[in-house]
């Protein structure tokens, strides 16, 4: 059966998702969950989320799916075992180090594979397959027709996402939060950068293009393909930042149409929450160009209708649909937006009235003109039906009894429900009856008062014997009954623990740092073979995402599990900085997988670069291969989505260069092949300055990108000259450089 996967930010939405129907619920905890900023769960509030789940069959996911610091690992195991002990389902991760830690330790517990961790091809998730995971969500970019093949030949549960806010950026790929404002989206806390207003700029002639939200997604709505659906193993919705109102309306509209009750109003009810329009998504085969709304970032509402004119101090609305008394529009103006709640709504002769349907008339004072579109963004009287919802049984189970009473001997009651039996026994002996013996009618009476548990009464078996039992035991009695099956249900949750096997030590011989580098263009390539760098990275790149992967010869650099999982056998490799590496048992495992090197995340401080190799050599006796990116642009974010297109460039890009320009700077814009898109950071990181004084790692990479053939060659010989510690004079400038989290911590 398909899982209808809600979220949950807090408690309220928890019961609203359960009360609309939900099979199941991913929530965060106040750590290591990908929305910081979210309510969340603390230990108290998970128990009581796990029994209120359990006791009407449905599931807990915790995410634990950010990116762990060496210093927090400890702290991550500790709150694996609480996960573990409060009985949920499964853990969501995106970092090796907790994937492996779920998969080694726990038996009943899942590791499933967040989206952050960018599985979208077959040899990503057959890799994970046969790390230990239970299920693999896979990347958003990714079409229907592709799910179902994986689905179909790795043989493992398939998560995707069906409906609700979208990364314009692959997730996990976007370093675009943390590069700019220190809050990292790998950590759960992205200020979303890509809902900024952006200026597109043409440098090949300095002309300013548009200004819009030029990166700003669309919300995915796929209900109007639910028969395609149905085939994934579960459909799961975004919004753990929602209010439970939203979250009650967006599930019990997919659960009516994956029960096939679902009618068209049903499906335009999605426009009565939170909305940013919708997109169907690439899952859907949306044009890339269509994937965003660049008008607005945020909620949009939806249409009813326009101002028709200004009569004396009101102004007359022309409806396309009903405004209701104290319903939220938005009027447009100008590009600019006036919100304001209809306290008082007025007919044509001046007479307040509750709803309009033709035409209606309100007072307003600011300016607004003739023919500005009006868009309800809060309908009051839907949102008083969906807050009747929020907890409400969306099913009840069946509890069955047999009723054994006869005088001189206790009462005996056995029931069953949940797939449990208990066998309720009363201390007190029952008496005969003189004139009223109970009846069966009698109780059914006292036991069909089930309202405030989960249970109806079905089956009730009840020979009468002539005994007399009274109300307040039989009350008893349901009540006991109730709660011994609520507990034997709630006690049959396994959590069961591994006994850990010692595993292999892996180290290396310290050597002699190099330079890489890794190239954009042929005259870059060119410049680094003139200048000596033996380890260059152009066309053995296997990046994550996006990939068909050709026989290749020789050293690869992969930046995707897929990649490592299809070479690992013909090819040596190194991992790239895409893999979000920031502790030391995430480079035990791909060292484990092969890799002679493995990349460290942008978002390392020097301080966690070396906790990280402390703890490496403390855990296996020698020093980790790492490599580290020294120098270049930093890819903020790679996107399936390309904004050149969207401003109607497309195709121009292979003559000319752009760029996004917002208050604080300049960010390049590279267009690849394959029409994907990566968004450079304006300033070029440089640490060239730093190498002498940062120990044990094997590789500086220069990473070059818009560079031209001269910079390329200068900026080597910077290097080599750092490296070889022949400079004593620096070579940051504080004007177009930057050190990134060299120095400075991320959130």
């Amino acid at each position: 059966m398909t899982e209808l996967l809600a979220p949950a930010g807090n408690m309220e939405a928890l019961k609203a998702a359960i009360s609309n129907g939900c099979d199941a619920i991913y929530l965060g905890m106040q750590k290591f969950g990908a929305r910081a900023y979210s309510s969340n769960f603390d230990v108290v509030s998970l128990k009581e989320a796990v029994t209120y789940a359990h006791l009407r069959n449905v599931k807990i996911y915790a995410t634990m799916n950010t990116i762990v610091f060496e210093n927090e690992v400890e702290e991550m195991k500790e709150q694996m075992h609480q996960l573990n002990e409060i009985g949920v389902d499964g853990i969501i991760v995106q970092d090796l180090a907790a994937f492996d830690y779920v998969v080694k330790n726990f038996l009943d517990m899942e590791a499933h594979c967040s989206t952050q961790m960018g599985i979208d091809d077959l040899d990503g998730t057959l890799l994970f397959k046969e790390l230990g995971a239970k299920r693999v969500v896979l990347s958003r970019e990714l079409e229907i027709e592709k799910v179902k093949e994986i689905k179909r030949i790795a043989k493992i549960p398939i998560e995707i996402f069906i409906h609700g806010a979208l990364c314009v950026s692959y997730s996990g790929n976007c370093l675009m939060s943390g590069l700019i404002g220190y809050r990292s989206g790998n950590r759960g806390r992205c200020v979303g950068s890509c809902r900024k207003e952006y200026e597109l700029i043409d440098k090949t002639t300095n002309t300013p293009l548009e200004k819009s939200y030029i990166l700003s997604t669309k919300d995915l709505n796929t209900i109007d393909y639910i028969h395609d659906l149905k085939e994934i193993d579960s459909l799961k919705i975004e919004g753990r930042m929602k209010e439970p109102a939203y979250v009650a309306n967006v599930v019990s509209t997919y659960r009516m149409a994956l029960d096939g009750k679902i009618a068209k109003e049903d499906k335009e009810n999605l426009n009565k929450t939170f909305n940013r329009t919708f997109t169907k998504g690439y899952l859907f085969r949306e044009d890339p160009k269509d994937i965003t709304n660049i008008l607005r970032p945020n909620n949009f509402g939806y249409e009813i209708g326009r101002i028709s004119r200004t009569v004396k101090d009101m102004v007359e609305i022309a409806l396309t649909r009903t405004l209701h008394q104290n319903d939220i529009i938005r009027i447009s103006h100008n590009n600019e937006d006036i919100n304001l709640t209809v306290v008082k709504l007025y007919d044509k002769d001046g007479n307040l009235i509750n709803k309009a349907e033709d035409v209606c008339y309100i007072k307003i004072k600011e300016k607004i003109s003739t023919g500005d579109v009006v868009y309800i963004t809060k309908e009051y009287s839907y949102y008083k039906e969906l807050e009747a919802s929020l907890e409400k049984e969306f099913k009840r189970f069946n509890l069955d009894i047999s009723v054994y009473a006869y005088p001189d001997s206790k009462l005996i009651i056995d029931g069953s429900g949940l797939g449990f039996n208990y066998l309720y026994e009363s201390e007190e002996i029952l008496g005969s009856a003189i004139n009223n013996p109970t009846t069966k009618e009698q109780v059914i009476k006292q036991f069909s008062r089930l309202n405030d548990t989960i249970f109806e009464l079905n089956q009730v078996d009840f020979e009468e014997c002539n005994a007399f039992i009274p109300a307040k035991l039989l009350n008893a009695a349901r009540r006991e009954l109730v709660q011994g099956l609520y507990d034997l249900k709630l006690n049959s949750q396994k959590k069961r623990t591994k006994a850990l096997k010692a595993k292999e030590k892996i180290s290396f011989v310290p050597k002699k740092p190099i330079l890489t580098a890794s190239v954009t263009t042929k005259e870059q390539y060119d410049a680094c073979v003139s200048c000596g760098i033996e380890e260059i990275y152009f066309e053995n790149v296997v990046r994550r995402n996006q990939n068909a992967y050709q026989q290749k010869e020789g050293p690869l650099l992969i930046g995707g599990y897929g990649g490592i999982y299809h070479y690992r056998k013909t090819n040596p490799f190194v991992t790239d900085y895409s893999l979000n590496v920031v502790n030391s048992a995430s480079c035990y495992e791909l060292y484990r997988l092969g890799a002679k090197r493995v990349t460290l995340s942008y978002e390392l401080n020097k301080k966690q670069i070396e906790d990280l190799i402390h703890a490496y050599y403390e855990e296996n006796d020698g020093y980790p291969a790492l490599e580290m990116v020294v120098y270049g642009k930093a890819p903020l974010l790679f996107t399936k989505y390309c904004p050149l297109k969207k401003m109607n460039q497309c195709g121009i890009c292979r003559t000319k260069r752009y760029e996004l320009k917002d208050e604080h700077g300049t960010f390049p814009i590279i267009c690849h092949e394959d029409c994907t898109t990566t968004i450079l950071n304006g300033k070029t990181l440089n640490l060239l300055d730093e190498l002498p004084s940062i120990k044990r790692v094997e590789a500086f990479r220069l990473n070059f990108t818009v560079e031209s053939k001269e910079q390329v060659v200068k900026t080597i010989k910077k290097a080599l000259s750092k490296l070889n510690g022949r400079v004593d004079k620096a070579v940051f400038n504080r004007e177009t450089d930057t050190r990134g989290h060299f120095n400075k911590e991320i959130l």
